[in-house]
């Protein structure tokens, strides 16, 4: 996503959908059950939620001076870039016998907060900001990583629920604190 894409995210979200209304209920229930899914280690069910045009991108972070702050995201270069089928494709892996990386896999709890939501020009779409939280420990460590971020979402209206078309995920830290994203933001 370039800089001009990652302004375009922000005009294309209008007004406000009211916290506590009905649609930001359904919203925030799909955020509760993707993170459930992704804790639980359901990714074919995740998978089914994603719409087959999906962009997803984690740009990497720079340190800037508080009058640079809006620089600080670079979207040149990216930790992520994938679409649906290459998603699909990590999907697959983690599900069968050659995920390496996360076998054993690490147990994960996704933490999402400051859900806001926001009208599009098309009446399918929504724009949602939410910050994510994620705990991970690995083999027998008596530590955790913490991966904080900010993911900035457009979702699709699907029959009763909704798809993921688009995911950019701002991490807060320069320097991971985790030793790879082997895991889904």
């Amino acid at each position: 996503m370039t800089s001009s894409e990652n302004v375009n995210f922000f005009d294309q979200c209008s007004s406000p959908v009211g916290i506590g209304s009905e649609l930001y209920n359904l919203v925030l229930g799909f955020y509760y059950s993707e993170a459930q899914l992704l804790d639980n280690l359901r990714f074919k069910e995740w998978g089914d939620t994603l719409a087959e045009d999906l962009k997803y991108s984690v740009p990497l972070r720079q340190t800037r001076l508080v009058k640079e702050q809006e620089s600080s995201v670079i979207h040149s270069m990216r930790h992520m870039y994938d679409d649906y089928r290459s998603i699909m494709g990590r999907v697959m892996r983690l599900s069968g016998e050659s995920a390496w990386a996360e076998d054993p896999a690490s147990r994960v709890r996704r933490f999402v907060s400051n859900v806001q939501v926001y009208a599009t020009t098309k009446p399918d779409e929504l724009c949602v900001v939410s910050y994510l939280l994620i705990t991970r420990n690995r083999f027998d460590d008596d530590h955790f990583d913490l991966i904080p971020c900010e993911r900035r979402d457009l979702l699709r209206v699907s029959g009763d629920s909704f798809k993921l078309a688009n995911r950019e995920v701002i991490l807060d830290q320069v320097l991971l604190g985790t030793p790879n994203l082997a895991i889904f933001l």
